[in-house]
């Protein structure tokens, strides 16, 4: 039992990128036919003040009832459970649908399946008291099915999945248009009714905010989501250190790479280099009273000096500068010794390769910096997905959507949460001599492996087979907490005008060939005076206009 789930979960949004399309990449596919005009800034900030956000946010009450953690988090770092717990409470007193049928928009990594009439969904939907009807759709196709379907109003399901780091075009729009506003069933207090969904922090709820409105049930997420992985035991076999500085990151390099031996130091760093070593902004940051975009910073232009140094001195994988191959793969084999990717694949490719090489290991780098500066590492999204109901004008039928909502949302460790993960005992799942579940073929074949896209409990750490993972993983989250800030956007949906939505493409198409060689930095200084006469600096106001109004 690892992990959060037993089953499929999608793969995690790229860190480098994930904040950056929440807060600037809603634009970009046809305009929603049904979602009218847009907003200026004015408006925009005006609808996003602090005290229309804070008036709809629902009150934050712990649930007392689930299990303590054994790793408590510490400065919004991730708990963790090294152990299963023998009593798993109830936290939802009475089944909370009336036997309706609703039908759920949902995106799907592990296959789409049609028919989900099995045991699994019998025991689900018994413990709901409704059924839930997937309309699956793979994970890379999915924001264009919605573009679609969100054009036609009556094609909307009842209960919509929408990716956090990316959602459809104009969704702001759209929400308004399609979506529950849903400020008079869970505002303030009037959540208590719903403990488990009552439970969900703060700034997950805040993200589902949208001109001053909630709409967004939260899947919430990690505050530290990203890491430069290494190979202990390649760098003890070339005796050398993990590295704390760009410096020493290039030192361990040279001593890694090793041709003849089919070996190189690293896979790309095109994300990990400025967001983890050098602390560029993923997105704006305020510099001296002014916001600052990623490109203008001086801590991106020197990273891509970096990674030209990298490319130069060949330490990265032929593969990975001709943007081929597997990059995961490369690492669980050897043929790279240092791994970019996002926090959650330190689990995943780890009890994967175990498998067939009880050996292996792999960890994150520490406090990366560059030079003298301080690391810095800026906060992940408060929620990777989020769900939104369709708009009716039956509260009771709002309201046994909401009552499942808090079924689903119930915490690590309850009897509610077991349910929903493993299904039921002796069918989808058996017990060890210590209580924990292990998942029958039958989960796997049974489980719709999207429920987690709709909404659940507070982020957690558990894995009762390999306790010592648990503890390194919280401990190192919790040492990468004292290097967190917040970007200026933090936590709120601030959505980047139209007429800016290419903007950046070029920056991005630049990047690679810059830190390939195959263009200069005289190329990189001249393509950011035209990002900023282009559109950057209006851009930048419109921005400034949301900043002093939501306060920052």
């Amino acid at each position: 039992m690892t992990g959060s789930t037993p089953f499929p979960r999608p793969p995690a949004p790229q860190p480098g990128a994930s904040r950056r399309l929440v807060l600037g990449g809603l634009a970009g596919l046809p305009l929603l036919a049904a979602c009218g005009g847009g907003t200026n800034s004015a408006d925009q900030a005006q609808q996003n003040a602090p005290e229309v956000e804070e008036a709809a946010l629902p009150a934050y009450t712990e649930n007392t009832t689930a299990p303590t953690p054994d790793i408590p988090g510490k400065d919004g770092s991730t708990p963790g459970y090294t152990s299963y717990p023998a009593e798993r409470p109830t936290t939802v007193e009475k089944k909370p649908g009336t036997g309706q049928t609703f039908t759920a928009m949902v995106p799907t990594w592990s296959g789409v399946k049609d028919d989900l009439d099995n045991d699994y969904t019998r025991t689900l939907f018994e413990a709901l008291g409704s059924t839930l009807q997937f309309q699956m759709t793979t994970g890379n196709d999915y924001r264009d099915k919605q573009a679609a379907v969100f054009a036609s109003p009556k094609d909307v399901a009842d209960w919509v999945g929408v990716f956090g780091w990316n959602p459809p075009a104009r969704f702001d729009q759209a929400v308004e248009a399609l979506f529950q506003d849903l400020t008079p069933f869970l505002a303030g207090d009037k959540i208590n009714r719903w403990k488990n969904l009552a439970n969900l922090p703060t700034d997950a709820w805040r993200f589902g905010i949208f001109h001053g409105k909630l709409y967004g049930l939260p899947v919430p997420g990690e505050a530290v989501t990203d890491a430069i992985f290494h190979r202990p035991d390649l760098f003890g076999a070339a005796g050398v250190e993990a590295p704390t500085t760009a410096e020493e990151f290039l030192e361990v390099c040279k001593a890694l790479t090793n041709p003849d031996q089919n070996r190189w130091a690293t896979n790309d760093m095109g994300v990990g280099a400025p967001n983890l070593i050098f602390g560029a902004p993923p997105d704006w940051r305020v510099k001296d009273g002014a916001l600052q975009y990623r490109w203008e910073t001086p801590e991106y232009r020197a990273a891509l000096e970096f990674q030209r140094e990298l490319y130069a001195k060949k330490y990265v994988h032929p593969e990975a500068a001709a943007d081929a191959g597997d990059s995961k793969q490369r690492f669980e084999s050897g043929q790279v010794a240092l791994h970019y990717d996002g926090i959650g694949a330190w689990t995943e490719m780890r009890k994967r390769v175990r498998e067939s090489n009880p050996q292996f290991d792999m960890a994150p780098l520490s406090g990366l910096s560059a030079g003298d500066a301080k690391p810095l590492r800026y906060r992940g999204a408060p929620a990777n997905f989020f769900s939104f109901l369709k708009k009716s004008d039956d509260t009771a039928r709002i309201e046994e959507l909401l009552g499942i909502a808090d079924y689903l949302a119930a915490p690590f460790g309850t009897a509610e949460w077991e349910l929903v993960n493993f299904g039921k005992e002796g069918v989808h799942f058996t017990r060890d001599d210590k209580g924990v579940p292990v998942p029958t073929d039958a989960l796997g074949e049974q489980h719709p492996g999207v429920l987690g896209t709709l909404v659940t409990g507070p982020v957690a750490k558990f894995d009762a087979t390999d306790p010592e993972h648990v503890k390194a993983y919280c401990e190192w989250m919790q040492g990468e907490m004292a290097y967190v800030v917040d970007g200026p956007f933090y936590g709120h949906q601030v959505v980047r005008p139209v007429e800016y939505a290419t903007l950046d493409q070029p920056m991005y198409d630049l990047e690679k060939d810059v830190a390939r060689g195959r263009r200069t930095m005289e190329d990189f200084d001249k393509a950011v005076t035209t990002w900023k006469n282009s559109g950057g600096d209006r851009m930048r106001e419109h921005y400034q206009a949301v900043l002093d109004e939501i306060g920052q």
